[in-house]
């Protein structure tokens, strides 16, 4: 009899009596791929829940988990964790370690597995302001508690009829997590997510993923601590497909070859890296061959789904995948035939560059709060969309109210905001989410996002400014790699522009230009600045004269998260960039 999915810890014995892979999770470790099978997670889940029993651990516990990387070992403590009826609570590792005090602190977590020495010297400074009553590592670390004591505990299988009777007492409808919210102002939010708000949402998104169940490779990298990464993670397992971890985002390209994906997922700051190093690279060829690559690049802009541009089209489409777009699959392992983006809005270029290269990125849309997934694109049955964010997954329901707001209604809406009642208030109404985003959609079903409302702003002359929808016209410029627009309360709309340095630098070669090549020099050339002037002045064709960027400055460091810019799903922290390059926003109105 087939089990019946209602709790995350389902899962795993789902895979188990229907596929039981020889390799369910894979890490690399001292440079070799280690493996364990579906019965080996099974039973190492088990011992770890037996662990926790002796530890004391009581239902409705949080334990919080910190890992620098996707590993093998986060995903033993979730299913172990889950099964004794406690709750698995995530932190971003890159954090500081305020936040890492505050959350552990907010959720009352007892106990945290962390995953090496950086981020266990980061806790150990806050650790004696927590109420935790041990940490243990992933990593061999000495002097310190590893999570194989936790193991040991639970060899002795005595007590795996008490585990049994704890994961009988969980109901679909328990908090199975809180996520903290990484949030681009003020203190993060937790967000509670019941069993099936997360199962409900894996089982609805299943329909829109081409998986060959059973035999497809799947390669992870996104921090698991987000739910978007975390939902595709139990979807694998739900489709045994073999999940390889990747060791970093800079070793992907290295990872992919060495494993040939056939699924993998990304933010948009990642696809826009990946296509960034390709045209680079473009850029360095000479002759014939740079004219090939760049009429299949042209080529690829113009896609559309469902042969719309026609057989001439389709004819050129063909040998441009043959000659140019096969290398491009070659560098990320040459089988991939799916990969997903979330998190953020995706530039439609890219949608349709990676679609021409037949590597569709299947474009969705969802919070944390929605578990995540709210609409997706699906390259089958006319379900592919450029621009849009695809269509409403079963059992959700989307509605846009009258100001434009996304509500959204359905089994994988939150529970609401741990111990923020007010909060919870505001944004759960009538049994409906209220989004923050802007959305329409169009003819055929599409939901295409306008906007988000807490980002729009009013200029000094009443006019309404929606920053991302320039932010993103002005991202697809090679010269430009982040754009925050500014303005709210000032005369006009501006931009504080991070310039694309390796592309630059590259120009600069190229062009055999007389400029310096330190970022200070770059961004006070004459030069560069009237080459972005350029980009800014094909941007404004798009908007309202009210809309328009009239000035922007330039800014010499690149935005990271180490430096506090992005947040760890690569979203720009507005109110910190702005505190960053307070000179610069004063340069641009009060000079």
């Amino acid at each position: 009899m087939p089990i019946e999915i209602t709790r995350l810890f389902d899962f795993p014995y789902h895979q188990l009596e229907t596929y039981n892979l020889d390799k369910a999770l894979t890490t690399k470790s001292n440079n070799k791929w280690e493996s364990i099978s579906t019965q080996e997670y099974v039973d190492k889940a088990n011992q770890l829940s037996r662990g926790l029993l002796n530890l004391g651990v009581k239902p409705n516990d949080k334990i919080a988990v910190i890992s620098t990387n996707n590993r093998t070992e986060w995903n033993i403590c979730d299913i172990g964790v889950l099964q004794t009826g406690a709750q698995n609570v995530p932190i971003y590792p890159t954090i500081c370690k305020e936040d890492y005090e505050y959350v552990l602190n907010h959720s009352e977590a007892t106990y945290c597995f962390v995953s090496d020495v950086d981020v266990l010297e980061k806790l150990n400074k806050i650790k004696g302001n927590t109420k935790l009553k041990a940490v243990f590592t992933f990593d061999d670390i000495a002097g310190e508690k590893s999570w194989k004591e936790v193991l040991e505990l639970g060899k002795d299988k005595s007590n795996q009829k008490e585990v049994e009777q704890r994961k009988d007492a969980v109901k679909t409808t328990d908090l199975a997590t809180i996520i903290y919210t990484s949030g681009t102002t003020g203190k993060p939010k937790g967000v509670m997510l019941s069993h099936e708000n997360i199962v409900s949402n894996v089982l609805a998104s299943e329909g829109r993923v081409p998986l060959e169940n059973g035999k497809d490779i799947g390669l992870s990298f996104l921090p698991i601590c987000h739910i978007f990464e975390r939902m595709i993670l139990y979807l694998y397992q739900y489709c045994g497909v073999s999940i390889y971890f990747a060791e970093s985002i800079e070793k992907l390209s290295e990872n992919a070859q060495e494993i040939k994906p056939n699924v993998m997922t990304a933010v948009p700051r990642l696809y826009e890296k990946i296509y960034d190093k390709i045209i680079l690279k473009g850029e360095t060829l000479s002759g014939i061959k740079k004219a090939l690559f760049f009429w299949a690049v042209n080529l690829g802009l113009k896609y559309e789904p469902n042969g719309a541009n026609g057989w001439w089209y389709e004819k050129q489409l063909s040998l441009a995948r043959k000659l140019i777009f096969s290398k491009w699959q070659a560098a990320l392992g040459g089988k991939l035939k799916i990969m997903v983006s979330g998190s953020a809005a995706l530039q439609p270029r890219l949608t349709r560059i990676f679609a021409a290269a037949n590597m569709p990125i299947m474009e969705g849309y969802g919070l944390t709060e929605t578990s995540p997934v709210i609409s997706v694109n699906d390259k089958r049955n006319k379900g592919f969309k450029p621009g849009t964010v695809g269509k409403v997954i079963n059992n959700v329901e989307v509605k846009i109210a009258e100001t434009g707001e996304i509500l959204v209604k359905g089994p994988n809406v939150m529970m609401g905001y741990f111990k923020d009642e007010a909060k919870s208030a505001e944004v759960l109404k009538d049994g409906y989410f209220y989004t923050g985003d802007k959305g329409e959609f169009d003819e055929e079903g599409f939901l295409k996002i306008t906007g988000r409302t807490k980002e729009m702003f009013k200029t000094s002359g009443g006019k309404y400014v929606v920053p991302p929808l320039l932010e993103g016209e002005l991202k697809q410029s090679l010269f430009i790699e982040q754009v925050m627009v500014v303005g709210e309360g000032e005369k006009m709309p501006a931009a504080i522009i991070q310039p694309n340095f390796d592309f630059i630098k590259d120009w600069i070669d190229k062009k055999d230009l007389k400029i310096g090549k330190t970022n200070e020099e770059i961004i006070n050339s004459e030069l560069v600045i009237n080459r972005i002037q350029k980009e800014v002045d094909k941007c404004n064709t798009h908007f309202g004269k009210w809309e328009q960027i009239k000035r922007f400055e330039l800014t010499p460091d690149v935005w990271s998260l180490d430096a506090g810019h992005l947040t760890p799903t690569m979203k720009m922290k507005r109110k910190i960039i702005k505190e960053i390059y307070q000179d610069l926003y004063d340069k641009i109105y009060r000079n």
